[in-house]
């Protein structure tokens, strides 16, 4: 199901204000910023590193579901199983966008 959501909202734009509304709203925030590094890597570091990668957006979005640990160093990232798929797409697609704020 995941899968399915992702190929359709990797085509729909999401604004600024409603990826950073979701990240909020699903407390990414307490873990990243958008241009410096908190617990995790900064949203801005996530995009640079997935840009040009076809298959981003279904990589990152499995990672906020499940969870992850050991590509940005030795704190996991814990899983967002409440999260919808909507809200996990919509974040996911506005950080790849660079987490812009305007």
């Amino acid at each position: 199901m995941l899968m399915g959501a992702s190929a359709w909202a990797a085509d729909q734009p999401v604004s600024a204000a409603d990826g950073m509304a979701v990240a909020r709203r699903n407390a990414c925030m307490g873990c990243h910023a958008v241009d410096r590094k908190l617990v995790g890597p900064s949203f801005q570091q996530v995009a640079e590193k997935y840009k040009g990668d076809p298959k981003a957006s279904e990589r990152l979005a499995l990672k906020v579901r499940n969870g992850g640990s050991g590509v940005w160093g030795m704190i996991p990232m814990p899983s967002h199983p409440a999260m919808n798929n909507g809200d996990i797409q919509a974040v996911v697609n506005w950080v790849l966008a660079g987490a812009p704020s305007k």
